[in-house]
C-alpha cells in the first residue's frame, strides 16, 4: 500500500511517441505524439476519466501506464515504485496488480478456451498451481460479476456482449488488483447493459477499494462514473479536476464541446459550442500553440482587431476549414461545373459582404480569388499570413485554481486582452457567445 498519503498511481510528463519511418533502410522522418505530456494522479479506491475524441491519445496513455506499449518519457510511479524501472519479477508483481479491462472483451478470450480457463489463466500465469484452488476462486469471482458457477465449462461465443464483459472484469479481478484501467469497457453495449456493467464496477470498486482508470469518448458516461475527470486533445490534458465541478462548469472550450455533443431529449436545451470544423488534425503534425485553435469556437483574434465575436468566429471558421480542405461541395472547382464568384463563396461560408474591421476585407477577398482560380494553397496562404491568432504562437501553460487546470490562453491577461476569470471555481465570461 502506499505511504505518506501519496497517491497510489502519479503519472508526471508522459511522452509516447510512435517513429514515423521511409525507405528501405527506414530512417525516421518524424513521430506521431501520441501522448505528449500529461500529468495525473490516482487515488487508492478513487475513479479517473480519461476523456476525449478518437485519436487524443487515451488508449496509448492506458497502455504506457501499463508498460503493453514502452513510453519514450516521463515518469509513472506506482504505490511508490517507477514503472519504468522494473523488469522481470518486479514488473510481473505489477501487472498482477495492475489489470487492463479491453474495449471488445472478444479480444480477451481464445474461442477454444472455456471461460473457466480464460479466467484462470493469470493465475496459472502467476504460479498457482493448485487447480481445485483455482477453480475454486474462479466460481468465487464469477458468482460476484453476476455469472454462475455453471458457466465455467460454457465457451465466448454462449455469452451476450454484457456478459462477455463481466468475463473481462471477472479476469481482471481474478488476482485481487489494486489499479484496473478500463479502455472503453461499454462503448460497444447497448444502454441498459452499459449502466448495468458501469454498476458493476462500481460496485467492484467500493467493495474491494480498487483504483480505476476509465477511459471513454463519452463525457456522460464519465460524469455517472467517475470522481475525477481529465480531458484530452492530440495527446495533451487540456482540463481536468473534480468530475462534477467541470461538467457543470466546463472551464476549456474543447471540454465545452464535448459537452455539447452529448444527445439531450430537452427540446429547448442547446449546445454548448461546436467546433470551428470537423476535423482532428494529424497528430504527427500537430498545429503550432494550442493544438486544438484550429477547431476552437472562442480562439482569440489578433491583436488590435474591432470585430464582433460573431464575424471573428466566422473569419477563423473560413482560415481553418480550408487549412483542414473541409470545403463544401458548392465550391469545390473539382465537383463543380458553373465559374465561382465572390458573391458565392460568401453566402457558401456564411461570410458577411463585407467585414466591420474593414482591413480583413482585402484579405478575404484575396483568398476567395484564389479558391476560385482553384489555388487552395494559395487561399490559405493569403488568409494564414494575414490572419494569425495568438492561440497559434505559443503553447497555453496549465492554470491551476480551486482543484481545477486548464490550458488555456484566454485565462492568460497578457494573450486574452479581456481574460476569463475564475470566481470560485468558476468561470466567468466578459464574451458573449452564440
Amino acid at each position: 500500500m502506499t505511504e505518506n498519503n501519496e497517491p497510489l498511481l502519479s503519472v508526471r510528463d508522459l511522452k509516447t511517441y510512435y517513429p514515423i519511418t521511409e525507405g528501405l533502410l527506414r530512417r525516421q522522418v518524424g513521430s506521431v505524439k501520441a501522448v505528449d505530456g500529461i500529468s495525473f494522479d490516482v487515488e487508492a479506491g478513487e475513479t479517473l476519466g480519461i476523456v476525449g475524441e478518437s485519436g487524443s491519445g487515451k488508449t496509448t496513455a492506458a497502455h504506457s501506464i501499463l508498460r503493453l506499449v514502452e513510453p519514450t518519457e516521463g515518469q509513472i510511479i506506482f504505490d511508490g515504485q517507477a514503472v519504468t524501472d522494473l523488469s522481470g519479477k518486479d514488473l510481473r508483481n505489477f501487472r498482477r496488480r495492475a489489470q487492463l479491462i479491453v474495449q471488445d472483451p472478444n479480444e480477451a478470450f481464445s474461442p477454444r478456451m472455456t471461460i473457466g480457463e480464460a479466467v484462470a489463466e493469470p493465475l496459472k500465469l502467476h504460479g498457482l498451481s493448485d487447480q481445485q484452488r483455482r477453480r475454486e476462486i474462479v466460481e468465487d469471482i464469477l458468482e460476484r460479476v453476476g455469472l454462475s458457477v455453471e458457466d465455467v465449462n460454457r465457451f465466448p461465443h454462449e455469452f451476450s456482449g454484457g456478459e462477455k464483459q463481466r468475463i473481462a472484469i471477472a479476469r481482471a479481478l481474478v488476482l485481487n488488483p489494486d489499479l484496473i484501467i478500463a479502455d472503453e469497457p461499454t462503448s460497444a453495449l447497448d444502454g441498459r447493459v452499459q449502466s448495468d456493467v458501469l454498476g458493476l464496477l462500481d460496485r467492484i470498486r467500493r467493495e474491494f477499494n480498487i483504483a480505476v482508470v476509465f477511459i471513454s469518448h463519452d463525457i456522460d458516461v464519465v460524469r455517472r462514473f467517475c470522481d475525477h475527470i481529465s480531458v484530452m486533445y492530440l495527446g495533451e490534458i487540456v482540463e481536468q479536476g473534480p468530475v462534477d465541478e467541470v461538467i457543470s462548469n466546463p472551464s476549456h472550450p474543447y471540454t465545452r464541446v464535448l459537452i455539447g455533443s452529448v444527445p439531450s431529449l430537452d427540446p429547448e436545451d442547446r449546445s454548448l459550442a461546436k467546433p470551428l470544423t470537423d476535423t482532428i488534425p494529424d497528430p504527427s503534425d500537430p498545429p503550432t500553440g494550442c493544438r486544438f485553435h484550429t477547431r476552437c469556437p472562442e480562439v482569440i483574434p489578433p491583436e488590435g482587431y474591432n470585430i464582433s465575436h460573431e464575424q471573428w468566429q466566422l473569419l477563423a471558421r473560413f482560415r481553418f476549414t480550408l487549412e483542414a480542405g473541409e470545403l463544401p461541395e458548392e465550391v469545390d472547382i473539382d465537383l463543380i461545373d458553373e465559374p465561382l464568384d465572390e458573391a458565392m463563396v460568401r453566402s457558401v461560408f456564411g461570410l458577411p459582404e463585407s467585414f466591420s474591421y474593414g482591413a480583413v476585407d482585402a484579405t478575404v477577398s484575396s483568398a476567395i480569388e484564389a479558391l476560385i482560380s482553384g489555388d487552395l494553397d494559395g487561399a490559405i496562404d493569403a488568409i494564414s499570413e494575414e490572419i494569425v491568432t495568438p492561440c497559434e504562437q505559443t503553447s497555453p501553460a496549465m492554470i491551476e485554481q480551486d482543484g481545477i487546470s486548464v490550458a488555456c490562453h484566454r485565462y492568460d491577461p497578457a494573450k486574452a486582452g479581456s481574460p476569463l476569470s475564475w470566481t470560485g471555481g468558476r468561470t466567468t465570461s466578459p464574451i458573449e457567445h452564440d
